[in-house]
């Protein structure tokens, strides 16, 4: 059947989202099989990425990806059948197969040249290859073009090449039985047939076409066909199902063995079987779960119910007209609130997608380095707005790679130092205060104060009679072309980046901070919005002004009575909450608006939480709480410091999103600089 160009369109861009979640997939199994490598469920998993994306490209015509594939297929199947196992050198091999394959897959997607180095990937598959004696039949099933064959009952009785799988040899028959919407996502069934008789002799297909209704009621899209395929063949069921493994969600297999002709027992004597119906197991879809899309189903259900009570309700003329329209009103309310959550829900995916390309990071830099590290992985479900994962990708990268060059030490200097030889470089992620947090924390050198004072002061950053503290100090390296750096790289060292992962991380409303400790390490924080579409916050007044505060960040909030608050020299003011002694940033002060009164009787303290501790923030009102769609700043106005984003209040005006970690850092540098200024009065 062929596609008109907007359905194979379709059926491309799926398949090239899902070939690189395989080539990810496929990655990261090398990585851990490096470490445990007797694990066969690892080497089946890998394999069975390569096979999904060779069928998909067979599919589209991709030659050469199919191609590269069939080779890397061919050389896992030796890990499958336990005749190898991974060597360091060989693992090298495998990894830069999967970087082929993700050049080769965007070549395909932009229909531009392949990448350089592809061929140079595949020869070195085959020299391995070459040495197990099996590059024959490598190349004989190698074509990977797409073939076209007309749907019809057939016999195929020529050799279709050995399998060379271990076991006796039987004769097997599969019947396969096509999804009726396998053609609608593009696949074609003889693809897989040709597959199946590659792994045995004396291949046989019959195509059954019993299901095919009369002319006048075919529909093209819909396929009709089930194919029986008998062949000789050694290959265990676990190999014959990996052939339909691009299919097998909506096909059913069935694989009956008649013998083994091995040891003289007629075909038929004893048979055994195996079902395959993935169809109805899989309860999942490829992006999300069943139960979100029902859930989301059921609640358009409620609002449909909740919409023909309020019509029935207005055209009533009973008395208890007006009390059933408010309560149709509560259930509309109340279901698109959990409406609205179940979908941002779908939004919501796990950081581990980006942590996911961090140990092939670590592993490659860790040996052109000369260095032993360990990569940590903790938090990895945490989840987080799938929009702000891919802003997340960059600067992680960075912040990995730096803290491999520069953050961990040679082992000679480990050794040294007393320190394992072994560097350890952490990941974590958490929820914390209604946002996600991201550190990146290494068990290195630490970062030299008193060689990033000295630059600072040669690049004009610093006054040379300054005395800042060490925090100071330490967020100065995110200044643009700032650098401690004694050898520059091809990975690090020329002063630019940090200053793009702090711009890159500001920009989605997030706030970067570091700490570090000569001789122990260095570790960097990025504290995240959970979301960048929309939040729960709660309306104040300053003054005629209308700001929104992110509710999750609230701790609690109270009228402040003028016993409470202090005021403490180099520290501003701070008011008394349950003991303890809170910051408090007055934000009119802050944000400099002009107030008729300075009395604070009748204000309002919002504590909230931010990366460096709690805050009181003082308002003059409260207005009330609810759901806020964020407006990117940026987008609309230009950016402002201390405001995450901006709203269409109920009364249609703009009402700016505070981001209680921007204020923090305003108001912290802010009372730095007054004490400057207090030292330099006094002297």
């Amino acid at each position: 059947m062929a596609l008109n160009e907007k359905d194979r369109s379709r059926f491309e861009a799926t398949f090239f989202e899902e070939a690189a979640e395989h080539v990810a997939a496929m990655e990261q199994a090398l990585l851990a099989l490096e470490t445990n490598p007797d694990n066969s469920e690892l080497v089946n998993s890998i394999f069975r990425a390569a096979h999904s994306i060779k069928g998909g490209a067979g599919m589209f015509g991709f030659q050469t990806l199919a191609g590269v594939t069939h080779v890397l297929e061919s050389r896992l199947d030796r890990f499958r059948q336990g005749h190898d196992r991974l060597t360091p050198r060989m693992a090298d091999v495998l990894l830069h197969a999967a970087d082929a394959l993700r050049g080769l897959l965007e070549a395909a997607r932009l229909r531009g040249p392949e990448p350089p180095g592809v061929h140079a990937i595949r020869e070195a598959l085959e020299r391995e290859l070459d040495a197990d004696g099996v590059r024959g039949r490598v190349r004989a099933g190698a074509r990977g073009g797409r073939q076209s064959s007309p749907l019809v009952d057939s016999e195929a009785s020529e050799p279709r090449g050995r399998s060379g799988r271990p076991g006796e040899t039987c004769d097997v028959q599969v019947t396969f039985e096509p999804g009726r919407e396998l053609f609608a996502r593009g696949m074609d069934p003889l693809l897989v047939v040709r597959d199946l008789l590659s792994l045995g002799d004396n291949g046989r297909v019959r195509t059954d076409l019993t299901a095919l209704p009369d002319l006048d009621h075919i529909d093209p899209e819909m396929c009709y066909l089930r194919f029986v395929v008998e062949l000789r063949t050694s290959a265990e069921d676990a190999a014959i199902r990996d052939v339909f493994a691009f299919v097998e969600d909506v096909s059913k297999i069935d694989i009956v063995r008649r013998g083994s002709a091995a040891n003289g027992e007629s075909p038929g004597r004893e048979a055994t079987r195996t079902e395959v119906s993935k169809a109805a197991a899989n309860a999942r879809t490829v992006r999300v779960s069943t139960e979100k899309i029902d859930k989301i189903i059921d609640l358009v259900g409620e609002l449909v119910i909740a919409e023909t009570m309020i019509l029935a309700a207005l055209s009533s003329e009973q008395p208890d007209a007006r009390a059933r329209l408010r309560d149709a009103a509560e259930a509309i309310g109340r279901n698109t609130r959990e409406l609205q959550e179940e979908v941002m829900g779908v939004r919501m995916v796990p950081v581990g997608t980006v942590f996911g390309r961090f140990p092939r990071v670590a592993r490659d830099l860790a040996a052109k380095f000369g260095k032993a590290i360990v990569l940590y992985v903790e938090g990895e479900d945490t989840e987080i707005d799938r929009g702000m994962v891919e802003q997340l990708a960059d600067p992680l990268t960075h912040l990995v790679r730096n803290a491999i060059d520069h953050g961990i030490e040679s082992p000679d200097v480990r050794a040294e130092r007393g320190k394992p030889a072994e560097g350890r470089i952490a990941l974590r992620a958490a929820h914390q205060g209604g946002r996600v947090v991201v550190d990146v924390e290494d068990d290195g050198a630490g970062m030299n104060l008193e060689r990033i004072r000295e630059k600072a002061v040669a690049l004009g950053l610093l006054d040379p009679e300054a005395e800042p503290d060490e925090q100071t100090l330490n967020e100065l390296v995110f200044a643009p072309g700032f650098s401690t750096a004694q050898e520059i790289t091809d990975v690090s060292g020329r002063g630019v980046g940090m200053d793009v992962v702090k711009r890159t991380i500001e920009s989605v409303g997030g706030v970067i901070s570091v700490s570090s400790e000569p001789g122990r390490g260095t570790r960097i924080r990025l504290s995240l919005p959970l979301t960048t579409a929309i939040m729960d916050g709660l309306s104040v007044r300053v003054a005629d002004q209308t700001f929104v505060l992110p509710l999750l960040s609230i701790v609690e909030s109270f009228r402040l009575k003028p016993e409470h608050l202090k005021r403490v020299f180099g520290a501003g003011e701070v008011v008394r909450v349950r003991g303890d002694a809170v910051p408090l940033v007055r934000l009119n002060r802050e944000l400099g608006i002009a107030v008729d009164t300075t009395d604070s009787s009748r204000s309002i303290v919002c504590v909230v939480d931010t990366s460096s501790g709690r805050i009181g923030l003082l308002v003059d009102e409260v207005l009330g709480q609810g759901q806020v769609v964020i407006k990117t700043l940026e987008t609309n106005y230009r950016r402002i410091d201390g405001m995450t984003g901006a709203t269409i209040a109920g009364d249609g005006r703009v009402a700016l999103i505070v981001d209680p970690q921007g204020i923090a850092r305003r108001a912290t540098s802010g009372r730095g600089r007054e004490k400057e200024h207090a030292a330099r009065e006094i002297q």
